[in-house]
């Protein structure tokens, strides 16, 4: 691969795809695929109770703290921020990152570029360079499939070898939920931090896993415990956080730098939080403790139907594991694929119910999907069972099959995936219940644990359990008697011991704030009825940037 003529002197432009995202498009919007990971993936049965927020590209922000160019990060453009950028500053080159639903997007990014900014030489990433025959959809001067910060060091004429510096990330903004927006001040949202890319367990539908070299495969930022502890005191001091969400796809399956990370929170009495991914047989290479003194506090697994064949799950009673962790206030995301080869109409509502049993904090569902660049899409390719005419924009696991299935047709899919959702929401209440009581048993469990670390993260979380939670409760309670009177009775038992716990003012903050928050999600409840979404803001960050002469 060449250098760019202008080397580390190249000016640099680095964006996301343009919006609105939550809604139908000729670009490949969807109103159903919103930039929202939990409300689009996790929460989105729980109406006005859905989690909902935003989460940044970190993938370009990765790549500008990695270069020494002058650089801009534009995320969540408009089209007319795109064009405007495009015309009041001059950019050698112009790197879009996109998935794969947005191919549209890109192509139409790709066009202006050309128009507005013919010089400039066109670098597209992301999942978006797994598509078969991209390079004919798009006008780009390069595709860079994988890892994207060593290809652009390259490009620049910079040391692709040379040490990750971690850009200081925090892991979601706007997040807001019962019709309320949190407030957003430094230190009340946790950091982002990557150790690595890829999964070595290569699932054969993981596109994460398949974009970064398959099975077996990784690429790790951070080989030692020792690194990444100084990348999270950085971070620590950066942002005031004292809480990380991991990015890692099976973070505890690395057992000795996890063990050595620990060993230098315990030297320097960090007591953080942390929310990782790992599988089952993973998890169950520790012990409850060595998990609760690490800080996991939150934990995402895979709970896929006991009759997969997926390696990840074998040997392990997930529901018991659930159970487990969950009674040591460690709250759980479960992941579910839905539509599996062995799954018919006669029996995939038992595996949803299954699933649901596990009883998490968050369940994901996701349809099988044959996506571009998996194992699985060579598969089905091979046994001519993709659907012709399958837009690209509705190949993302949340709508409808793209492939044949053997029992269960396209529009059977969606609405078993629908009521995959609603089932788990009305069957085990809202999420934001399920987290309250998770947490309460870890209080109540490590309160007085011989490790002060560990006393005082669990002193930390119940804080807001007693005050803003408590509040949210009250409301939760009232609105479930119509859906669930059991769930409502559970939640008014969990409601009761907090305030037992935290005495007047947890009552008191439940009494006043309650009301407030019923009438916000009643209000939110009305405006989601009525088709009202929401977008992120555009962000734009300059890096080593100068005016151009």
């Amino acid at each position: 691969m060449p250098v760019h003529p202008k080397g580390n002197k190249a000016r640099v432009l680095l964006t996301s795809v343009f919006g609105p995202y939550a809604q139908d498009d000729e670009f490949g919007s969807r109103a159903i695929n919103p930039m929202e990971l939990y409300h689009n993936q996790v929460t989105r049965a729980q109406g006005g109770f859905s989690l909902r927020m935003f989460h940044r590209s970190w993938g370009i922000m990765m790549i500008q703290q990695n270069i020494s160019a002058p650089s801009t990060v534009l995320d969540f453009p408009t089209l007319e921020a795109f064009r405007r950028e495009l015309a009041r500053n001059t950019y050698d080159i112009v790197g879009i990152s996109s998935i794969i639903v947005n191919v549209g997007k890109v192509r139409e990014m790709c066009r202006l570029v050309r128009e507005l900014s013919p010089h400039s030489v066109i670098v597209v990433g992301g999942h978006v360079a797994a598509i078969p025959g991209i390079a004919a959809m798009i006008d780009a001067d390069y595709i860079v499939r994988g890892e994207g910060i060593a290809w652009m060091r390259r490009y620049l004429g910079e040391d692709a070898g040379a040490p990750v510096r971690h850009p200081a990330i925090v892991s979601g903004l706007r997040t807001r939920t019962l019709g309320f927006r949190l407030p957003e001040r430094k230190g009340s949202t946790a950091a982002t931090v990557i150790p690595s890319v890829g999964c070595p367990m290569g699932c054969n539908f993981c596109t994460t896993s398949a974009f970064f070299g398959g099975k077996g495969k990784f690429i790790n930022f951070f080989e030692s415990g020792d690194e990444l502890f100084r990348v999270m005191c950085q971070l620590e001091t950066t942002l005031k956080v004292q809480s990380f969400f991991v990015m890692d796809e099976n973070f505890l399956l690395h057992k000795p730098r996890a063990m050595r990370l620990l060993e230098c929170m315990k030297a320097a009495g960090k007591s953080w939080e942390l929310a990782v991914f790992a599988s089952a047989n993973a998890i169950r290479k520790y012990s409850m403790q060595e998990l609760v003194e690490l800080g996991v506090s939150w934990l995402w697994m895979g709970l896929e139907s006991p009759h997969s064949s997926y390696s990840k799950l074998q040997g392990t009673d997930t529901r018991q594991l659930t159970r487990e962790l969950r009674e040591h206030g460690i709250r759980v995301q479960g992941s579910t694929i839905v539509g599996l080869e062995h799954h018919t109409p006669a029996n995939i509502e038992q595996e949803i119910e299954y699933a649901v049993s596990h009883d998490t904090d968050f369940h994901q569902f996701m349809l099988y999907t044959p996506v571009p660049g998996t194992p699985l899409y060579q598969q089905m390719e091979q046994e001519g069972r993709l659907l012709p005419d399958v837009d690209l924009a509705d190949i993302h696991g949340q709508f409808q099959f793209n492939f044949r299935h053997a029992a269960i047709s396209r529009e059977d899919s969606q609405r078993f995936l629908d009521w995959a959702f609603q089932r788990d929401f009305e069957r085990n209440g809202p999420s934001l219940y399920r987290i309250c009581r998770t947490m309460l048993q870890g209080w109540r469990r490590y309160r007085n644990y011989a490790d002060p670390r560990v006393r005082e993260r669990f002193a930390r979380e119940m804080r807001k359990v007693s005050l803003g939670y408590s509040a949210a409760l009250w409301v939760m309670e009232r609105e479930f008697r119509r859906v669930n009177a059991r769930v409502s009775r559970q939640i008014h038992e969990v409601r009761q011991e907090i305030g037992q716990e935290f005495g007047l003012l947890s009552r008191t903050s439940a009494g006043l704030l309650g009301p407030f928050l019923w009438w916000t999600h009643r209000r939110e409840e009305r405006r989601l009825a009525a088709g009202k979404t929401y977008e992120p803001p555009t962000i734009l960050e300059r890096r080593n940037w100068t005016p151009a002469s």
